[in-house]
């Protein structure tokens, strides 16, 4: 593994690094509260075949963390990868997304899909069905209700006290955490604690366009139109069903925007598949791409 420190568009970023240049490039883009370490076991499985690149995103990590919500619009996000990519010698790439690293790698494809060949994505949500369920007020309007207490002021200041306690309490809700023990989890506090990184992190959430009614009361919300927020390269779904953040019912449709989908179920797996069982992520992965050489 390596650590490049890198300018993207005049601002400081950093990004892992595992596999040799030249071979087929696989983005990985992490999500919250992760960093660019997250992928580190599925990353290094994958490594011998692939250039595996994984960056802290914009407010997380040792990259650039505006304070301003309006810095992390989806367009400024997707901005900073399309940047990368072009660092990296220029697309078309493989892109990864987890949780918020999915509506990044979501929005390569949709606009800058000659910049990527094909999209893989483990337990996130394109935005056209995602909003459809959280404006619906069922399941997943209740299991995204978390979303208002990360929105609030001063959330940061909640999240941290304890040692960070609050936010691993976020984190882990009704989910499988043994894997975040020991120096693993003192490697995600080092991560939390620089400075306006937990405030960057936040604002993902504050700046989503994305509306969230209360449970048994559906809302009207923004359509995407299956047309404008197509994904026309091959994607791969990759689903943990033990995840009580997202629910399947977030992906429900998915197909009416992306035609050539392929959905892999991880019955025993849930939110943090990729850390609970990233051999089985690696060969899923492994498989797939074999299938679309």
């Amino acid at each position: 593994m390596h650590s490049h420190h890198i300018e993207l568009n005049g601002r400081s970023f950093h990004y892992l690094e595992w596999g040799h240049a030249g071979r087929p490039v696989l983005l990985f883009l992490h999500g919250f509260p992760e960093y660019a370490g997250a992928w580190a076991e599925l990353a290094g499985r994958l490594a011998p075949q692939f250039h595996c690149i994984a960056p802290d995103q914009r407010g997380y990590g040792q990259s650039w963390a505006p304070p301003q919500v309006s810095a992390y619009r989806s367009s400024e996000l997707v901005g900073d990868m399309t940047a990368l990519i072009a660092h990296l010698g220029g697309g078309p790439v493989t892109v990864i997304g987890h949780d918020w690293g999915s509506a990044v790698a979501y929005g390569l494809a949709m606009f800058q899909p000659h910049l990527v060949d094909r999209l893989i994505v483990m337990n996130g949500v394109h935005p056209g069905p995602f909003q459809r369920a959280m404006a619906a007020g069922g399941a997943q309007t209740l299991a995204s209700q978390y979303m208002h207490t990360l929105k609030r002021d001063g959330a940061e200041d909640r999240l941290s006290a304890q040692d960070y306690g609050h936010l691993l309490s976020v984190f882990s809700a009704k989910m499988d955490m043994s894997w975040l023990t020991g120096d693993k989890l003192a490697a995600y506090k080092t991560e939390w604690a620089r400075p306006g990184r937990l405030r960057g992190m936040l604002n993902w959430y504050r700046a989503s366009p994305l509306k969230l009614g209360a449970p048994g009361q559906p809302i009207k919300a923004p359509a995407y139109p299956t047309d404008k927020f197509q994904v026309p390269m091959p994607h791969l779904l990759i689903w943990g069903m033990q995840d009580t953040a997202l629910l399947p019912e977030a992906t429900q449709g998915l197909e009416s925007w992306c035609p050539d989908l392929t959905r892999v179920q991880v019955p025993d797996a849930d939110h943090w598949l990729a850390h609970q069982q990233p051999g089985t992520v690696a060969e899923i992965i492994r498989t797939w791409l074999d299938t679309r050489t």
